[in-house]
């Protein structure tokens, strides 16, 4: 892997990189990320937002209560959201633990789900604290049981103690596994990172491996997708692809539970890098809650009032 040119795989290649780029103002990033926030859109633009955010949900289940039964549910809903209305479109992704890929990519097979991908969260999730070799293993169990998306941890606690070329190999070596099986999201856990600037240096590190997406949270820690935290990815990956040609996708997850939270994400995603990334290809909302939220807002433009949760199946 050439690296884009950029840095040569090497530790000092990858810092002298990383500590070139250009500081976060964070009260500038603050603001800015309030300021969309407040954004409104009009009704006519509403629907397209709600139907876009339903293809863009990566519908999650990662508990350690998750039964077969459950995961069969949550696929049977990917596939059809809302039973009574074919016009609503399926979901991004179904998103569960290795043990339960094969069970997930069987029953959507089964249901006419072929074309939703399952994602495995993988590389010791969520603390990724393992070693390389569990790591590698996890992954291509994953991959073996049928999942084409892996969402990895990085090592928070190897990149806050500077050991960034682990980190950069770890990745290289998840994605080397993925090959042209699986599309590889990397988990940065922000809300342990600490800093914007730390946010800004993952996600460089994370393209420079040759990762497909950037992804925030694990949903495990707080606060995990905040929109500052969101913009700055965003400005990465657009920077990314002026600078290289290649563009990666964002998956911002943990604590996107409304319809208007999602909406929120779509202007952050349009006026931040603009609107080549507005599908399903290049943005992802890791979410569970979400979805319902989203169908119950749907019916409102469609019906003019709220319907009761009871229309909507719970998770």
């Amino acid at each position: 892997m050439q690296f884009f040119g950029l840095v040569d795989g090497s530790e000092s290649s990858l810092k002298s990189f990383l500590n070139n780029l250009s500081p976060v103002d964070q009260v500038g990033a603050d603001a800015r990320a309030a300021m969309l926030g407040t954004r409104s859109i009009k009704t006519s633009s509403k629907a397209w937002a709600i139907d876009t955010a339903i293809s863009m949900v990566d519908l999650t289940t990662l508990e350690g209560a998750d039964t077969p039964g459950k995961v069969k549910a949550l696929c049977t809903k990917a596939v059809r959201p809302a039973p009574t209305d074919l016009t609503v479109p399926s979901v991004g992704a179904v998103c569960v633990y290795n043990d339960m890929v094969k069970i997930a990519r069987d029953h959507l097979d089964l249901i006419g789900g072929r074309e939703i991908p399952v994602a495995a969260v993988s590389t010791a999730f969520p603390s990724g604290r393992a070693s390389m070799k569990v790591k590698l293993q996890d992954t291509q169990d994953a991959i073996d049981a049928g999942a084409t998306e892996i969402d990895m941890v990085i090592d928070r606690g190897a990149f806050l103690s500077g050991r960034l070329g682990e980190v950069f190999d770890e990745i290289v070596n998840i994605k080397a596994i993925c090959g042209d099986k699986a599309h590889l999201k990397v988990i940065f856990e922000t809300g342990e990172l600490v800093t914007y600037d730390n946010v800004r240096k993952a996600s460089y590190l994370a393209m420079l491996a040759g990762g497909d997406f950037i992804k925030t949270s694990t949903g495990k820690v707080a606060p995990a997708a905040t929109p500052p935290v969101v913009m700055i990815m965003l400005e990465a990956v657009r920077d990314f692809r002026d600078i290289t040609g290649h563009q990666i996708g964002v998956k911002p997850a943990g604590g996107i539970r409304t319809t208007k939270d999602a909406i929120k994400q779509l202007v952050l995603v349009n006026e931040i890098a603009g609107p080549d990334w507005l599908s399903n290809k290049y943005f992802r909302i890791g979410a569970s809650a979400l979805l319902n939220d989203l169908l119950l807002q749907r019916m409102k433009l469609t019906d003019g009032y709220y319907e009761s949760p009871n229309y909507v199946t719970v998770d």
